[in-house]
């Protein structure tokens, strides 16, 4: 990326990230051999009042870095209502939205599901986000506000449905180099002037978990092992006493995500709506991300006691749960303004080239009987 293209910073967004950086640089000079990279990136993200999400600039959006699917079509927290609406009637009528982003998926789910919701808890670490989701669903969905209850921590056991929309991919990935059939985990370090990356010796499960993965290659192989997201999905898993999880990321199953010619992996900063390759670009400033590895978060699940439901292309459940006729209903004159932003919108949803392949969908259920109809079709959990 060609990082004059950028606008130059506000002295507001410099000092923050000078701020950010300058904590980072003494963590780092307290250690001999620097810090993990999954160090490294959790202070980046979640490090109060200066990290990427938990800082007080806005994120989500067209003036922010990135849009997230609710944000393109209110038809898809419409079509995924679908699905969660008999999820909810066979549980306590929970519903637990993980990063809720801007609100716009709970404001959507809340207006099409009111009837079979009882409590809408949305887990939330940064408490400017949760501020900014309470004012969009007070003023989106005022009706449905009393229902809404924001948690910073995870409850003891859960009843219902828990869903997340891009927040897999935002947990802190290690970051694992190959070569000579030896493994080396990557710490960050820092010379006096620049951030860099430098080799340490690999943690017993670093290294059985990269001989799980990694490819044999005669080159240097580098990529991400996502050790907190299996621990997430896992704890979640044991504190799920009736009911089901939806998780919707970017990703692939293991084959496709340490392929041999994806020998860099697939760690990528997002800033302003560029691609950012430099994970030390305007730190606390880029959101930094790694793909999701879906047959390990399948494991993960499994190996908690749920059941695997089903795993498949965005695009396929979308169309599975009827977004095109909800498209047509709601937009009859196919020739206006209207239903060609729509129709444009809902084509990112599912199109190869944008969201339709890459964002994958995966579900798990606990003690319930349910239709999936959103896997009725195109279910890939052979792949996995």
């Amino acid at each position: 990326m060609q990082n004059h293209t950028l606008p130059p910073l506000s002295q507001e967004a410099q000092s923050a990230s000078d701020t950010m950086t300058a904590f980072i640089k003494k963590e780092i000079s307290g250690q001999q051999n620097g810090i993990p990279f999954s160090r490294f990136m959790e202070l980046v993200l979640y490090t109060p009042q200066y990290g990427y999400y938990t800082g007080g600039s806005h994120k989500i959006g067209t003036g922010g870095d990135f849009i997230t699917a609710p944000e393109l079509s209110p038809l898809f927290a419409q079509t995924l209502a679908r699905q969660i609406q008999p999820l909810l009637n066979q549980t306590s009528g929970n519903l637990y939205e993980f990063g809720a982003g801007t609100g716009t998926l709970a404001t959507g789910l809340l207006n099409a599901l009111s009837g079979s919701i009882n409590t809408y808890y949305i887990i939330e670490l940064s408490p400017q986000l949760a501020e900014r989701q309470r004012q969009f669903i007070a003023q989106n969905a005022p009706e449905h506000i009393s229902k809404v209850v924001h948690l910073d921590k995870l409850p003891e056991h859960f009843d219902g449905v828990l869903l997340g929309n891009e927040v897999l991919d935002a947990m802190p990935v290690e970051i694992v180099e190959q070569e000579s059939n030896a493994f080396y985990r990557m710490n960050v370090s820092h010379n006096g002037k620049d951030f860099f990356l430098c080799r340490q010796a690999v943690t017993p499960s670093l290294q059985q978990q990269a001989s799980l993965y990694f490819p044999q290659t005669e080159s240097v192989y580098r990529s991400e092992l996502h050790p907190q997201q299996h621990a997430f999905i896992r704890t979640l898993a044991q504190k799920l006493q009736r009911g089901a999880m939806i998780w919707f990321d970017y990703g692939f199953d293991a084959a496709q995500y340490y392929h041999p010619q994806r020998k860099e992996g697939t760690l990528i900063g997002h800033h302003l709506h560029h691609v950012v390759h430099d994970p030390f670009f305007r730190i606390g400033l880029t959101d930094l991300t790694a793909h999701v590895n879906f047959t390990d978060i399948a494991q993960a699940g499994c190996d908690a006691g749920l059941d695997l439901i089903g795993y498949a292309t965005q695009a396929n459940f979308l169309i599975n749960l009827g977004i095109l006729e909800l498209l047509e209903r709601q937009y009859p004159d196919t020739g206006s303004t209207a239903y060609i932003q729509a129709a444009a919108a809902v084509q990112m949803l599912l199109a190869p080239h944008e969201m339709g392949e890459l964002f994958k969908v995966m579900a798990f259920g606990k003690d319930i009987e349910v239709d999936w109809q959103g896997f009725v079709t195109g279910d890939i959990c052979h792949k996995l």
